[in-house]
């Protein structure tokens, strides 16, 4: 089946983070970003590039960029901090992206040339726009995924109400009615 990325993250720098399927049950992991073409669906899908030829140095670029960015939000995401490497790393990953972007003034804003610069200076922008008290982890143990939670209560519980919220919903259903069997 052909991959179709799913940007419920609410950021860029999340969705590029949730390109990775189950990340918290490892019998079920998926890297959507082990195929190029799954890398150019994805980049066309988040608006960074409509035609960028994907190589193998592309995807690692964004793969490295999803891994720093996921060890600093995973943690924060369930009211931790992350490491001081988690840091360092990201802090590494920003520097680097803003050495090679070009400043434009009307709009003012950084500017890559290219998709990974484009998707490094978002998760930058992640770090520097958002409200992080809003980042949340998928309430279902085996997904990962974070969002940021923009509802108005911030109650929101599942990266996807239609996927995992209903996964959820279905094996509580599930669990009442068998519990209310006799023998």
């Amino acid at each position: 089946m052909e991959y179709r990325p799913e940007l419920i993250g609410g950021h860029l720098g999340l969705d590029l983070v949730n390109t990775v399927a189950w990340r918290l049950d490892p019998a079920r992991t998926v890297d959507r970003f082990a195929e190029l073409p799954n890398v150019q669906r994805w980049l066309v899908a988040a608006g960074v590039s409509s035609d960028e030829a994907v190589t193998t140095q592309l995807r690692d670029d964004l793969v490295a960029a999803r891994d720093v960015a996921y060890d600093v939000l995973a943690p924060l995401a369930v009211g931790r901090q992350p490491t001081r490497a988690a840091i360092d790393a990201l802090h590494g990953l920003i520097a680097d992206v803003v050495r090679s972007a070009s400043v434009e003034v009307d709009p003012f804003g950084w500017r890559a040339d290219d998709p990974a610069g484009a998707v490094r200076l978002a998760v930058w922008r992640l770090f520097e726009d958002e409200d992080l008290g809003r980042l949340r982890q998928c309430g279902d143990e085996g997904c990962g995924w974070l969002f940021l939670d923009r509802s108005k209560n911030g109650s929101r519980r599942w990266c996807s109400s239609a996927d995992c919220g209903n996964r959820a919903r279905a094996r509580r259903h599930y669990e009442r009615a068998r519990g209310g069997r006799t023998a």
